[in-house]
């Protein structure tokens, strides 16, 4: 893609409204515009990242043996009002009337939903286990939203739903996502404590929020430290193996992790004092088991090798992308910009061109992005006669991975300068190397 012809408005100036980093930065890269209070316009350059953070999302939840779907964002009041939750859920939920007067809402989850598409479909305990997931924007009427997109009033959701006869089954698919979710969360860069955590208007009884440190977290959480330092589990993870899962959800939930809701000083007190780590935290994902909460109020059964019908027991399993996107600046940032792990980065490479309409530099240019290009990687080329200055900082503040300059004194004796953006380490190589490193 050529800066050139890219849609992405810079803003030189830190935007006032902005409380936090990420705020800050989305805005200033020009990744995010607000349309009114909590609502935001995703740019192209936002809309990337945001693809490839659902791209690494999706991938982790299909490993695991989620089916997608896709569910509608606009619901009928009906089923809230027979699993009960219609009135209980809060002013957070948007409701509506069609023209035909019939109360509709702007779904904020869709334990509801499913759980009709589940009842309508299955009857027998042959087709379980069954996890149907989506990813889809939703609405919830904060009372303050803040901090851009990290707690916004629409915001995209993926959200899953496993189905299981028995509760021992049903927490193995608990244990499945409770893996994936670690999984996906390191390959976006980020360390994710799984927590205990309040079940809140969800309901159940078995709950973990996966939380991220960071200075700007939204509430105070308590851990041991050595989480740390676990390992993730391996791509090559058995999600069928009840024991291996087991095995994973009890390492991680060994030692003292919980959010504010949940703390308790005794227990925590008990934790060596060196072991203690206490902080702010970001939710980024939150599961849930609750068992026959919303399969007995709306008749979702099935017929067991008994013979006898059974309610289904289920669980819900949440991650917020537009959430996520936030959350790797805050974990990842610099005084510069964005530093973006090269998983999400928007591109692999910019090439920057510092003179613009000089034959040798505007020739090597071309030369190295035709040739990454071919090569599959995503390559953004500064092709603009802005000054040098604004070009690095523009390619600071995007966070793009890797930097290639060409210059025309470098260019002249057949160089570039590759800069990596985290480090900022700067090479100086042949041209011909500086292609062969990043094709190879």
């Amino acid at each position: 893609m050529r800066l050139s012809r890219f849609f992405m408005p810079i803003l030189k100036e830190n935007p006032k409204e902005a409380e936090i980093v990420s705020h800050r930065l989305m805005l200033r890269a020009g990744m995010i515009r607000q349309q009114s209070q909590g609502i935001y316009s995703w740019l192209p350059l936002g809309k990337k990242v945001l693809d490839k953070v659902n791209n690494i999302i999706r991938q982790e939840q299909n490993r695991a043996g989620a089916i997608e779907l896709s569910m509608p964002t606009l619901q009928s009041a009906e089923l809230w009002q027979e699993s009960g939750r219609y009135d209980a859920y809060g002013k957070e939920m948007l409701r509506i009337k069609d023209r035909q007067d019939r109360p509709m809402l702007y779904g904020p989850t869709n334990e509801e939903m499913v759980t009709d598409i589940f009842r309508s479909s299955v009857k027998s305990y042959k087709d379980l286990p069954l996890n149907l997931y989506h990813i889809q924007l939703k609405f919830r009427d904060e009372i303050r939203p803040r901090f851009g997109t990290m707690r916004s009033r629409e915001f995209m959701m993926k959200d899953a739903y496993s189905f299981d006869l028995t509760r021992e089954g049903a927490e193995h698919s608990y244990n499945k996502m409770f893996a994936a979710y670690l999984r996906t969360f390191d390959r976006l860069g980020l360390r994710a404590i799984p927590m205990r955590a309040d079940t809140g208007p969800i309901g159940g009884n078995l709950s973990h929020e996966f939380i991220i440190l960071a200075d700007t977290g939204e509430s105070e959480v308590f851990c041991h430290k050595d989480f740390v330092d676990f390992d993730i589990p391996a791509e090559s993870t058995d999600f069928d193996s009840v024991e291996g899962l087991k095995a994973i959800f009890d390492k991680w939930t060994s030692l003292y992790a919980a959010t504010s809701e949940m703390h308790d000083e005794a227990a925590f007190n008990a934790v060596p004092e060196g072991d203690r780590l206490s902080a702010r935290g970001i939710e980024v994902g939150h599961i849930f088991y609750f068992g026959t909460k919303y399969s007995e109020p709306m008749g979702a059964k099935v017929q067991g090798p008994d013979g006898k019908e059974h309610f289904v027991h289920m669980g819900s399993y949440g991650i917020g992308p537009t959430r996520l996107v936030p959350a790797i600046i805050e974990a990842s940032h610099d005084d510069n910009g964005i530093i973006w792990p090269a998983s999400v980065a928007p591109f692999d490479i910019v090439v920057i061109n510092m003179k613009a309409g000089d034959q040798a530099c505007d020739d090597t240019c071309e030369l190295i992005y035709a040739a990454l290009t071919k090569a599959g990687k995503d390559v953004l080329y500064d092709d603009t006669d802005d000054r040098a200055g604004t070009k690095f900082a523009t390619a600071d503040l995007i966070g793009v991975p890797v930097q290639i300059i060409a210059g025309p004194r470098a260019v002249a004796n057949g160089e570039v300068e590759v800069k990596d953006r985290k480090t900022g380490a700067r090479e100086t190589m042949t041209i011909e190397a500086a292609i062969n490193r990043f094709v190879a």
